[in-house]
């Protein structure tokens, strides 16, 4: 498999602190630089001034004084370079459909981090767009890669706890500087695009392609524009019902339940657990509770891999557009769309 020459449009933190190192330990990626934005392509109500401008370029220096790599200065600048296959893509959810697009027309595969857009409609777009032109499109869901989920779904199988008869996810934390863009309507913030996607993701997994919403909540304060916590349940075929429910204003959970006929499981990191990380999982059948060791794994990593097969085969790419998605379907579904 030939290396994919990835380069990044913005140099947050994730790209920092998760991507580049995951990327140092794939075979089959290479990371070329780091693109900022200009003052034409920042966005906003007004055009950043020169010290916003030199933050980013600095933060895009980062990446090269601690990676290598070229800085790019602007994102039109890392499109337009032919040394570059792919780019990853870490704004913010409202800047995603911008600039996806725009790399696409440029005939770069996309790597994008969650949600892929805002809305089922701008992400059937790009998908649309991507396979007409034969290029990958891969949404960062890292979480969905990990060990510990096929660990799970082997024991609910074995019917060690018996005939599933629900199925319960949660993931929130503590609300965040207010400047965060998870709170800003105009970035794309909100609980649902952030947390809630995470908790639909699971569900879909657990309960297959025929899950859908039957119940949604999205809960407001007079402080935000934006969602702060919220709850759906989901339904399959086979009428078994997951009960999600997510927050950014709330105390920390991030934990899957199973309950089953004769007994249930529980976990917690499921949604979150970092590179090493040893994760375990709970059983409990009447008065006994074992608990069970699950694998650790490098998520971010089997990502980017993930990414790269996208990359190189049509069934995977096209496997990986219908997952895409019946994801943003759910999220619009959750908004009542």
């Amino acid at each position: 498999m030939k290396k994919v020459n990835i380069g990044i449009i913005c140099p947050s933190e994730i790209a920092f602190r998760r991507f580049m190192p995951a990327i140092q330990k794939c075979d089959c990626a290479e990371y070329v630089g780091a693109a900022h934005a200009n003052a034409q392509e920042w966005f906003g109500d007004k055009t950043p001034d020169a010290a916003v401008i030199e933050t980013e370029t600095k933060k895009a220096q980062s990446f090269a004084d601690t990676y290598g790599g070229k800085v790019y200065d602007s994102y039109e600048a890392l499109l337009s370079s032919p040394d570059v296959d792919a780019i990853y893509l870490p704004l913010p959810p409202a800047l995603h459909f911008r600039w996806a697009k725009a790399a696409l027309e440029h005939g770069k595969h996309i790597f994008v981090e969650k949600p892929s857009t805002t809305s089922a409609a701008d992400t059937k777009e790009l998908l649309d767009l991507a396979a007409s032109r034969s290029l990958a499109v891969h949404e960062n869901y890292m979480f969905a890669f990990h060990k510990q989920i096929s660990e799970i779904q082997n024991i609910l199988a074995s019917g060690k706890i018996g005939e599933i008869r629900l199925y319960r996810v949660a993931f929130g934390f503590p609300q965040r500087a207010k400047n965060d863009f998870r709170y800003n309507k105009v970035l794309g913030g909100g609980a649902l695009l952030d947390c809630g996607g995470y908790t639909l993701k699971l569900a879909t997994m657990l309960l297959g392609e025929t899950a859908k919403v039957v119940y949604s909540q999205l809960n407001y304060t007079p402080e935000f524009e934006v969602d702060l916590y919220g709850s759906a349940a989901l339904v399959n075929d086979a009428g078994v019902t997951a009960q999600v429910a997510f927050g950014m204003d709330n105390g920390y959970k991030c934990e899957l339940e199973v309950w089953g006929s004769k007994g249930s499981l529980y976990t917690g990191r499921i949604l979150t657990a970092p590179d090493g990380f040893v994760p375990t999982a709970e059983i409990k059948i009447g008065n006994e509770t074992e608990t069970v060791t699950l694998s650790a794994d490098d998520t971010f990593g089997k990502s980017i891999r993930h990414f790269c097969q996208c990359v190189a085969d049509e069934k995977t790419r096209n496997e990986n557009y219908q997952t895409i998605l019946k994801q943003a379907l759910l999220v619009d579904e959750v908004k009542g769309e």
